[in-house]
């Protein structure tokens, strides 16, 4: 069964978030939707876990010369969508069922989401054609602060760490960010490139590019705070409801405060198939 896999909510302020979370992405990459060669002149396009259709919708708004496809585990998406455009329903862990080959895979902001990641990038790598491409863009946990600020005491800590334990208890670990380049080299993907960027929490950076993406960034973390504790913390760790939005309501006080210099490590990972890798992947045991 594929429900309850997601542990966020799908309604109308978790859709309001993630379309912020696609513009701050966008502002991080200058604009563009993504960093391998394939932001131009994709001719087949999938977006995975595409939630509300955003980057899907924007592709294929710009590339009209594009089929665009999005997949996701709920029904999400507008239906005022480009004539290139489509979505379906479906678990991306269970068996890939698409015909014809793609030569530019997206995966993003899927961190937790799966409980073998590998397999979604040999997945990848199988539906794609030779010379295409497989892009991740994820938030890395746990957050990072270079000057000592955030304290491993702190409530903002705390958080991070409870979430981490939750989803690790999952199955589903919201580690992967880090991993993604090996997973990729693994695959048989060749030149992997990782770039890796910075979300600051709040406004506390001088430099003005990144005050406005912390601006941003700690209006998306904090309608993130609530939904990230409630399910993760009351189904696997036992926790009640009230206590978990206890330590939501101690955390924002933390992500607010300017003086405590932290941001979330963003990691884009991109590599292509290399010319004539044809055979598939052999189906191995998730790795839990």
């Amino acid at each position: 069964m594929s429900a309850g896999k997601y542990m966020f909510p799908n309604d109308e302020a978790e859709n309001e978030r993630l379309d912020l979370q696609h513009h701050i992405m966008r502002m991080t990459l200058d604009n563009r939707l993504c960093l391998c060669p394939k932001n131009e002149g994709a001719k087949r396009v999938l977006d995975l876990g595409t939630g509300t259709g955003i980057w899907a919708i924007d592709y294929a708004d710009e590339h009209p010369e594009a089929e665009v496809f999005g997949v996701d585990l709920s029904p999400s998406q507008p239906s005022l969508i480009p004539p290139n455009c489509s979505f379906e329903v479906d678990d991306l862990e269970k068996e890939w069922t698409w015909s014809k080959p793609f030569d530019l895979i997206m995966c993003r902001m899927m961190n937790g989401s799966f409980s073998d990641p590998g397999s979604i990038v040999e997945k990848a790598f199988d539906q794609l054609e030779p010379g295409g491409y497989l892009e991740v863009q994820d938030m890395g946990f746990p957050l990072c602060c270079d000057d000592g600020t955030l304290k491993t005491d702190s409530d903002l800590w705390t958080w991070i760490c409870t979430v981490m334990k939750a989803f690790a208890a999952a199955g589903r670990p919201a580690t992967v960010a880090q991993r993604w380049k090996a997973l990729l080299e693994d695959a048989g993907f060749e030149d992997v490139v990782e770039v890796v960027e910075k979300w600051p929490i709040n406004t506390w950076p001088r430099d003005p590019k990144y005050k406005n993406l912390g601006k941003w960034t700690l209006h998306n973390l904090d309608q993130a705070l609530e939904m990230s504790v409630l399910a993760p913390l009351t189904r696997v760790l036992g926790w009640t409801q009230e206590e978990a939005l206890m330590l939501a309501a101690k955390a924002r006080e933390d992500l607010k405060n300017t003086r405590i210099h932290a941001y979330a490590p963003i990691y884009i990972v991109y590599g292509r198939k290399p010319a004539g890798a044809h055979a598939p992947h052999q189906v191995r045991q998730a790795k839990m």
